[in-house]
């Protein structure tokens, strides 16, 4: 199916159909809407090339035509998968990698999972690049721990990107044997390669296993990472706290310019990570902790601990009051706050200029071109204490 016409149903890019130049405008001005009241908003970042950027892919089995094996993406609003043999957004290798998984299942016979008789055997595919690097991951993920066959599987997959002009670095089995719309299950089995693989970003090299949490637009995360640490006006004698700190990504790049980072995070899988990839690019001043950004930070400032920086970088859903009320009373003299939804920024940015913060600029970025989404980087200074 043509992308194009696919975008409609699909709902992955609903303004493909819409020239980049007016995307760009549209997004910077919904962000001048929701923020132009507490300061200056930039120009967006946009992209020179906006396609082929997503360096993640996730794929869903089914049945295609005559019985045969085949994958795609969920259309919107609905369980019904639209088979995809290539995406305007979706980095070309990938796109290719996908291709040679379908015919190394299909030699092995592998029937797709079906979530309502509960019969076959593969549910999803998941897919990394490093763009730097160019290594390969390949995920399958299964209802069931056994793989029939699973060297020749290895084996098939293998030639069949060879085909492709594909060269694979790992192979892993994830196991989902539960009922839930979650991808990725608890259990992995390692079946070629060591099981992660690795890439370049703002310098720093980390290592990336499925359930890794990297952002999928490489030439644009070093662009929003840039300004970030841009904003944080660093000179190498502040203390930096980077909550909700994911693998460890922004503390790592601003670590060359701060005296020491503390990262937090909630997920133990990422924060082993950071940790790792602390080691791996020798930065001995970055310590890593897993807890609850808000129930830390809490702790810490009644415990009287301070930092001259604090990056903000949490999900979609923004901050809490909580979170911001113990910003305030560590009162760091900056706090860059990194958004991928300016609708809750605007909400947490009330309560942090109530609580003595003014916003100097913000920065949208265009992370996601065709998409509605948009990411920020609000600059923020202490103007007076809490």
């Amino acid at each position: 199916m043509d992308c194009k016409l696919r975008a409609k149903n699909c709902g992955g890019c609903p303004m493909l159909g819409m020239d980049y130049a007016a995307q760009l405008k549209q997004k910077e001005e919904t962000v001048k809407k929701l923020l132009g009241r507490f300061g200056p908003v930039e120009h967006i970042r946009g992209m020179e090339t906006p396609y082929h950027y997503r360096n993640k892919v996730i794929s869903t089995f089914t049945t295609g035509w005559g019985g045969k094996l085949t994958s795609g993406i969920y259309a919107a609003n609905s369980h019904k998968v639209l088979p995809v043999e290539s995406c305007l957004l979706q980095d070309e290798v990938l796109d290719k990698t996908m291709l040679a998984v379908r015919a190394a299942a299909g030699t092995c016979h592998y029937q797709p999972f079906n979530e309502d008789k509960g019969t076959g055997l593969l549910r999803h595919c998941l897919l990394r690049r490093g763009v730097m690097t160019g290594q390969v991951m390949v995920v399958l993920v299964t209802a069931q721990p056994v793989l029939p066959g699973a060297r020749n599987f290895v084996k098939a997959l293998l030639t069949e990107a060879g085909k492709q002009g594909v060269a694979i670095t790992t192979i892993v089995q994830n196991v989902n044997d539960r009922k839930t719309s979650v991808v990725l299950g608890d259990m992995e089995k390692v079946l070629y390669g060591k099981g992660f693989i690795l890439d370049e970003l703002c310098g720093k090299t980390y290592a990336l296993s499925p359930r890794s949490f990297y952002q999928i637009n490489h030439t644009q995360t070093e662009v929003l990472y840039g300004l970030a640490v841009d904003a944080a006006h660093l000179t190498g004698k502040e203390v930096v706290l980077d909550a909700y700190c994911g693998i460890g990504t922004i503390g790592l790049t601003a670590a060359d310019h701060a005296k020491q980072v503390v990262g937090v995070e909630l997920n133990r899988d990422a924060v082993h990570d950071a940790i790792g990839n602390a080691k791996h690019n020798g930065v001995k001043n970055a310590r890593f902790f897993a807890a609850d950004a808000t129930r830390w930070i809490g702790e810490a400032a009644a415990a009287g601990e301070r930092a001259d920086v604090i990056f903000m970088d949490p999900p979609r859903e923004g901050s809490t009051p909580q979170f911001i009320e113990s910003v305030a009373r560590m009162a760091p003299k900056r706090v860059v706050y990194v958004s991928c939804n300016p609708v809750t920024l605007a909400r947490d940015l009330e309560l942090l200029t109530r609580k003595g913060y003014k916003v100097e600029s913000s920065t949208p970025v265009d992370m996601f071109p065709h998409s509605e989404h948009i990411e920020v980087v609000c600059s923020m200074v202490r103007v007076k204490k809490h």
